[in-house]
């Protein structure tokens, strides 16, 4: 039988995470980006090597794990030994 009687517990959106956090939309195939800030009620992300922000909903962003933070560093450090990213 469904819960009638239990109050309706309404989930808080989750809490924005400093400015420059690594975080992976995965609405967008999990890609990596950092933390900008807010963008009305979406997340402001902007990927690791500079480029374009895009914005994501809060509810489809994790905290990137260590792996995944290596990997965008190490490609940020590739790009810049390019000469792509100053």
């Amino acid at each position: 039988m469904p819960a009638e009687n239990e109050p309706h517990v309404e989930q808080e959106p989750p809490h924005a995470p400093a400015p420059g956090t690594l975080m992976v939309d995965i609405s967008r195939n999990n890609r990596v980006g950092e933390y900008r800030g807010l963008a009305g009620p979406y997340w402001a992300l902007r990927p690791v090597g500079g480029g374009r922000e895009w914005e994501a909903e809060p509810g489809r962003v994790r905290p990137a794990k260590p792996i995944e933070r290596l990997r965008a560093e190490v490609a940020l450090c590739n790009a810049r030994s390019r000469g792509d990213v100053l």
